[in-house]
């Protein structure tokens, strides 16, 4: 065989081994990036959610308000976690005078009660809320 036809032949497949290589990429990341998509909660705002309540008929308007009350909640769990961990953190500083660390403990302390209160006000709602879906869909 000519040595010529070999690296053309070479050349040919790893040009195609390397299309489809990025082809199967785009591919991958489409498909993860709806996945992605599908599982991010809506985000709405203020106004939209107010809007929402007052004019909530439909089970999907109340499944969207529950939404973002469990995504709230789910915040709120994520702010108080964090705020345990600083409670940690400050704990765990020798350099803090004992009542500077008495302060921040207190202030990190403080606020991992509130967001567990908030979120726990949240899930209410949103179970609320999918009590109120399940009520209309009867109707």
């Amino acid at each position: 065989m000519h040595p010529n036809l070999n690296l053309s032949k070479e050349i040919s497949m790893k040009r195609t081994f390397a299309i489809l290589s990025t082809l199967t990429l785009a591919l991958v990341m489409t498909v993860a990036s709806f996945a992605q998509t599908a599982s991010k909660p809506e985000h709405l705002s203020k106004g939209q959610l107010n809007t929402l309540i007052a004019t909530a008929k439909t089970p999907a308007d109340h499944h969207r308000i529950a939404e973002y009350y469990q995504a709230k909640a789910q915040d709120y769990l994520s702010q108080a976690k964090e705020h345990e961990q600083m409670v940690a953190a400050y704990k765990a500083n020798p350099s803090l005078s004992a009542k500077n660390k008495a302060a921040t403990v207190d202030h990190c302390e403080y606020y991992v009660q509130e967001f567990k209160t908030l979120a726990a006000k949240s899930q209410e709602l949103a179970q609320m809320h999918e009590q109120m879906a399940t009520d209309d869909g009867k109707m």
